[in-house]
């Protein structure tokens, strides 16, 4: 199972989301983040991917842990992945389209569910209102529906 980064820019009632433009999770908003390279920290990884994908400098120490998802995929086994969920406060640069994401900011309590992972209502609602999780979501198919999960908090 790889190790992945899922981080979100909050600015008091705001979050920033960005909508996945290719690849895995293509069409959906979501975090920043991805896979963690090989010699690298999970946290490096996190400001790595939060610069890559949306211009956004930030630092380690700046990165608030708010919990981690084990993610299952029935069919597709080398897709599973241990995502550790980060909230930044603070930041330089504002977020800037690339050919990967596109960022917006959203009202934390209007939050576009139907456009985002199936999973997010499930555990999001829980982070945002400053609680810290752990879960496990295994999931049908491409990630489209869920079988069963778990979400608890630490």
């Amino acid at each position: 199972m790889k190790d992945t980064t899922l981080c979100f820019l909050v600015n008091k009632d705001k979050i920033c989301l960005a909508m996945k433009k290719r690849g895995f999770g293509e069409g959906k908003w979501n975090g920043v983040g991805g896979k963690v390279h090989e010699g690298e920290t999970i946290e490096e990884a996190a400001v790595r991917e939060m610069k890559e994908e949306i211009g956004v400098d930030t630092e380690v120490r700046e990165l608030q842990s708010v919990g981690s998802i084990k993610f299952l995929f029935n069919e597709y086994p080398d897709w599973n992945q241990h995502m550790h969920i980060f909230f930044i406060e603070k930041w330089r640069r504002e977020p800037r389209e690339s050919e990967e994401m596109r960022p917006e900011w959203h009202d934390k309590n209007k939050l576009p569910y139907e456009r985002m992972w199936v999973d997010d209502p499930h555990w999001l609602p829980l982070v945002l209102s400053g609680k810290k999780v752990e879960g496990e979501f295994y999931f049908k198919g491409q990630g489209s529906e869920i079988d069963k999960f778990k979400v608890r908090e630490i």
